[in-house]
């Protein structure tokens, strides 16, 4: 099993170099619960967590076949100035937790340091010590808006709109109004529109004239 950090789209990459003896893993998942009158308590489900990994182990000076995963081993606090550097930059690394090269990634997330705990023992000199809380990263996806001028030019009901119509022999301002709109009894709102056209009578319509239709 190999333990990975990469950073940069894995321009960067970390192995440790002794693989820790156990990984803690924290799955939740969000819930309210609320008091409803005459129901009692009621539990509301949210949206999953995001997972958080703990590790612990230690970057050995020297190489020691027992427990080491290979044998180029860096200068242990030069990793721990690499990491540090990385959880102060504001961006994510990945964590991979792999069976091996060319293995089915167990864990391959991005990830954020939450906390990194690191000493130097006695008895034990040059070989740092370390623990590592690192939480799951999602980016946010965010839609571009359109300019407000021209939603307000598109926004339903932001703007009445209107159509034209050439009165026919026979008409009615009721019939234009039930053929137009549907409801012949709108056909004030076509005479208050019109009143320059037709004039104080609505009875006064004649063939050919052009009438505004308001919505």
């Amino acid at each position: 099993m190999q333990f990975w950090l990469t950073f940069n789209n894995g321009a960067e990459k970390i192995q440790l170099p002794v693989n820790p003896d156990r990984i803690d893993v924290t799955s939740g998942h969000q819930y309210s619960d609320v008091q409803v009158s005459q129901f009692g308590e009621y539990t509301v489900i949210g949206d999953n967590q995001l997972r958080e990994f703990q590790i612990s182990s230690f970057f050995p000076r020297d190489y020691h076949s027992v427990y080491c995963e290979y044998e180029a081993l860096a200068d242990p606090w030069q990793t721990v100035k690499k990491i540090r550097s990385w959880q102060q930059s504001g961006e994510p690394l990945r964590f991979i937790v792999t069976e091996g090269i060319g293995e089915t990634d167990k864990i391959n997330v991005l990830a954020t340091i939450r906390s990194f705990q690191y000493e130097e023992k006695a008895g034990s000199p040059g070989d740092v010590y370390y623990s590592m809380t690192l939480k799951e990263y999602q980016f946010l996806n965010f839609k571009k808006v359109a300019d407000e001028s021209k939603l307000q030019e598109t926004r339903p009901g932001s703007k009445k709109q209107v159509s034209n119509y050439i009165v026919k022999s026979g008409d009615t301002l009721w019939k234009i109004a039930q053929s137009t709109l549907g409801d012949g009894s709108l056909w004030t709102n076509i005479h208050s529109a019109n009143i320059d056209v037709i004039g104080p009578d609505p009875n006064q319509i004649r063939p050919g004239q052009k009438l505004v239709i308001p919505s």
